[in-house]
C-alpha cells in the first residue's frame, strides 16, 4: 500500500495542502483559509481529497505543518496573561530594550508595548555575577512572595530570568520548583532551560514570549489533533520551526517560540533541496502570496539563518539595519526579509496624489475586488487580471469565480479617473510599485549582506511569485528564474523536504588562543549529549541521528557575532586555526575587511544542531500531479507596459515548454500564474522546473 506524507501551510488568505505518496504521486488542494479557527481548514482540505481521491485518513503516514498561530498572538496582542520573575534592579528590561530605532528620524515613533505589564513583573533580591559566582544568595521566602504575588494576579504564565543565569542557574531552578509545586499544570518559560545566553535584553524578550504563546500554541495543537483524529487520521503530527527543521507537537508546545515564524520557513527549504538537486549555488528565493511577499537567500546550498529576529514589529518595508520595532526572539531563524505586497494588498492614493500599495490587505474576506465578496478597495490581484496577466474567469482551477468588470469599474472610479490615467496605465503603475516594493526585499537579503543578486537565480514560488518574477528579476539585472513544480502550493511542498531538528547553543565565551581546550571539548560534549537525548526520545537513534556543530565568534571587544561552521573532530590548536580562518572570510564577505593574524578572536557561544533523519527515501527527484492539466484557454490580450502596449498573448501549459517558447506567453496552472514577459524565452528542465532566461 502506498503511503502518503502530507504538508499543510495556512497563509492570510489560502490553506495549502500537498499529499506526496512513496512512489511520486501528489494530491494537492488549496481552500480558503479558516480564520477563526485554522485547524478546521486542515481537516476540511484533508476530507476534499480523501473525496476526491479515494484515499483515507490510514494511509497517511505523518503531516508537516507550517503555521502562524504563534505570530499571530504576538501581532493581536491575543496571548496568555502572563508574569515574570526577575532580578531587583531589571524589572524594567522589556521597555528600556537596547534603545535601537526602527524609524530613525521618527520623534513620534513609540515602542510597543510590553508583552508582560508592570504590575505582572516581580523581583527577587539576589545576585550572580558573569563568572556564575553567587554574590547575593536567593532568599527562599522572597522567591514564595514572588510566586505567590503573581498567582494572586491569575496569571496565565509564568517566565523566570535571572541576571546572569547562564553562568549559573541554581537561583533559577529554585524559582521553577516552586512554581511547580503551587501550580503543576501552569505554563512555565525559564531562560536557563529556554536560552542559556548571554544578552540581558534578548533573553528576557525570548523567555516571555515563550511564555505568552504556550498556552495559545498547546491549545491549538490539541485542537488540531482532536480534529485529526476525529476525522480518522491518526498520522504523527510535525511542526515546521522558524529555523526550517521540524520538530514533533510535543516539543513546539513546550518550544513554541521555535515556531513563530513557521509559515514562510518550508519554502525556503523545498527551494533549497532543487537548488541542490538542480546544481544551482547561488538563488534567492521569492514567496509572494495573498498578504506578503517574502525573501531569502540559499549559498553554496546553504541557508542564511539569522541569530536573532523580531516578531510583531510589523511589516519590513525598508533597510533591516533600522531594527527595533518589534520583540525580540534570540533563536536561530531563517533569514527572511518580508514586504506587505500579495496579490490582495490594496492599491490606494495617498494624500499627496501617489499611488500606493499595502500594507494592508483584502486577506480572504472580501478578498479582491475581482472575488466579488463584498471587497470595494482595488487590489493588486485587479490590478493583474485587468492587464490580463490572470485569467479574467476564474483562479485556482475553476475554485474561485471571478468578476473581471467589476475589478475594472472599481479600479477606474478610484485609481485611473482620481490620477487622470487610462485603466491599463493606472494597473500598470500598480503593478509596477508592488515590484518595487517587493525588490526591496530582495536587496535587503542580498546586496545588504554583501552579495551581488547579479550573480544569483531568481527561485519564484507563491499563487503570485511566478506572474512578477520576470521582471523583476531584469530590473535587478539577473539573469534566470526558476519557477517550480505546484510553484502556488510549495511552501506546503517545501516542508516534505525538511528534516527534524533541535537546536542547543550556550554562552561560552573564551579566547580562542589562550583557552583550555579541554574545557571546551566537554562544554561541546554535554550540547551534543542534549541533542541525542532529545532525538532518541522520539525515535531517533544511530543513523538517523546526525550532528552538526558551529560556533559564534567576534574579535575581541566587538559587540555582534557570526556564525562559523566547524567540522567534525577534536578541539585542538588545528581546530582553532580553522575556526580563526574561517571567521575571517565569513568578516570579509559580510564586511568587507577582516583583521591581521595577530588580532585575537573569541568564542562567544557554541552551538549544535541535532538531525532526525526519516527511514527510507527522501522526496522523489521527479514528482508527478494526479491533477489533470486542463485545455489552455485561447490567447488573450496582455498589457506588458508603454513600450510594447497591449500583445495578443498565447496562454499555454507547462506541460506545453518542453521543447522552450519565446515569450510573451502566459503559463496557467492549478494553484499559480507564470508570466514571461517579451524578450524572455522559457523552457522545462528534467525536473519539471519551468526556467526562463532573460
Amino acid at each position: 500500500m502506498t503511503t502518503y506524507r502530507v504538508g499543510v501551510d495556512i497563509g492570510g488568505t489560502f490553506t495549502d495542502i500537498v499529499l506526496l505518496g512513496q512512489d511520486g504521486t501528489i494530491h494537492t488542494a488549496k481552500i480558503s483559509s479558516s480564520v477563526g479557527n485554522y485547524a478546521a481548514a486542515i481537516v476540511e482540505g484533508l476530507s476534499q481529497l480523501f473525496r476526491e481521491t479515494g484515499l483515507d485518513g490510514k494511509v497517511l503516514e505523518e503531516i508537516r505543518h507550517g503555521t502562524t498561530v504563534a505570530s499571530n498572538a504576538i501581532l493581536e496582542h491575543k496571548g496568555a496573561r502572563t508574569g515574570l520573575i526577575t532580578t531587583k534592579g531589571f524589572r524594567d528590561v522589556l521597555e528600556i530594550r537596547t534603545l535601537r530605532m526602527p524609524r530613525l528620524y521618527d520623534l513620534t515613533w513609540t515602542k510597543p508595548p510590553p508583552l508582560v505589564e508592570r504590575y505582572l513583573r516581580q523581583v527577587v533580591d539576589e545576585r550572580v555575577d558573569a563568572y556564575g559566582r553567587v554574590e547575593r544568595a536567593l532568599d527562599p521566602a522572597d522567591a514564595e512572595r514572588a510566586v505567590a504575588a503573581l498567582l494572586a494576579e491569575k496569571v496565565e504564565a509564568i517566565a523566570v530570568c535571572l541576571l546572569n543565569s547562564f553562568t549559573n542557574p541554581a537561583h533559577e531552578l529554585a524559582i521553577a520548583e516552586i512554581v511547580r509545586r503551587k501550580a503543576p499544570s501552569l505554563p512555565l518559560s525559564v531562560s536557563y532551560e529556554v536560552l542559556p545566553e548571554v544578552k540581558e535584553y534578548e533573553r528576557t524578550s525570548t523567555v516571555v514570549v515563550n511564555a505568552y504563546v504556550m498556552p495559545i500554541v498547546s491549545s491549538y495543537l490539541r485542537a488540531l489533533r482532536k480534529g485529526l483524529d476525529a476525522a480518522g487520521i491518526p498520522a504523527r503530527l510535525l511542526l515546521m520551526q522558524s529555523n526550517g527543521g521540524l520538530t514533533t507537537d510535543q516539543a513546539a508546545a513546550e518550544r513554541p517560540m521555535n515556531i513563530i515564524e513557521s509559515g514562510p520557513a518550508g519554502g525556503v527549504v523545498g527551494a533549497q533541496a532543487l537548488a541542490r538537486a538542480k546544481g544551482l549555488k547561488k538563488i534567492l528565493t521569492f514567496d509572494m502570496g495573498g498578504t506578503t511577499a517574502k525573501a531569502s537567500m540559499v549559498e553554496d546550498g546553504e541557508v542564511t539563518r539569522a541569530t536573532e529576529y523580531s516578531v510583531g514589529a510589523g511589516i519590513m518595508i525598508g533597510s533591516r539595519l533600522l531594527t527595533g520595532a518589534g520583540y525580540t526572539l534570540k533563536v536561530p531563524a531563517i533569514d527572511l526579509a518580508e514586504v506587505g505586497a500579495g496579490g490582495g494588498s490594496h492599491v490606494w492614493i495617498d494624500a499627496g496624489g501617489s499611488l500606493q500599495i499595502g500594507p494592508e490587505s483584502a486577506g480572504a474576506t472580501p478578498g479582491p475586488v475581482c472575488y466579488d465578496k463584498g471587497g470595494a478597495m482595488p487590489t493588486v490581484t485587479d490590478a493583474n487580471v485587468i492587464l490580463g496577466y490572470i485569467n479574467p474567469r476564474h483562479l485556482v482551477g475553476g475554485a474561485v469565480k471571478l468578476n473581471a468588470s467589476k475589478a475594472k469599474q472599481v479600479f477606474t472610479a478610484t485609481v485611473a479617473t482620481p490620477m487622470k490615467m487610462s485603466i491599463e496605465q493606472a494597473a500598470y503603475g500598480a503593478h509596477q510599485i508592488a515590484a518595487s516594493n517587493m525588490i526591496r526585499a530582495i536587496k535587503a537579503v542580498s546586496t545588504e549582506r554583501g552579495r551581488d543578486p547579479r550573480e544569483f537565480a531568481l527561485f519564484a514560488f507563491g499563487g503570485n511569485g511566478p506572474l512578477f518574477a520576470a521582471g523583476m528579476a531584469k530590473s535587478l539585472g539577473m539573469s534566470r528564474v526558476v519557477v517550480p513544480p505546484s510553484a502556488g502550493l510549495f511552501s506546503s511542498f517545501g516542508l516534505l523536504y525538511a528534516d527534524v531538528e533541535h537546536h542547543y547553543a550556550r554562552t561560552f565565551r573564551r579566547l580562542l588562543r589562550k583557552a583550555d581546550l579541554g574545557e571546551i571539548e566537554d562544554a561541546w560534549t554535554e550540547l551534543a549529549r542534549q541533542a541525542l537525548d532529545q532525538l532518541a526520545s522520539e525515535g531517533f537513534t544511530g543513523s538517523r541521528a546526525r550532528l552538526r556543530r558551529s560556533a559564534s565568534l567576534h574579535y575581541h571587544g566587538q559587540s555582534y557575532e557570526l556564525v562559523v561552521p566547524m567540522p567534525d573532530g577534536p578541539i585542538d590548536q588545528a581546530m582553532v586555526a580553522h575556526l580563526e580562518e574561517g571567521f575571517g572570510r565569513e568578516h570579509e564577505k559580510t564586511y568587507g575587511h577582516r583583521a591581521g593574524p595577530e588580532e585575537p578572536v573569541e568564542l562567544v557561544a557554541m552551538q549544535v544542531i541535532g538531525f532526525g533523519l526519516r527511514d527510507g527515501a527522501g522526496v522523489p527527484e521527479r514528482v508527478r500531479s494526479t491533477r489533470a492539466e486542463p485545455e489552455p484557454p485561447p490567447p488573450r490580450p496582455a498589457y506588458f507596459g508603454p513600450e510594447s502596449g497591449w500583445v495578443e498573448t498565447p496562454v499555454l501549459r507547462r506541460s506545453d515548454l518542453a521543447a522552450g517558447k519565446a515569450g510573451p506567453l502566459i503559463v496557467e496552472e492549478y494553484d499559480a500564474t507564470c508570466v514571461v514577459p517579451p524578450g524572455a524565452r522559457a523552457s522545462l528542465d528534467a525536473a519539471g522546473n519551468i526556467v526562463i532566461d532573460l
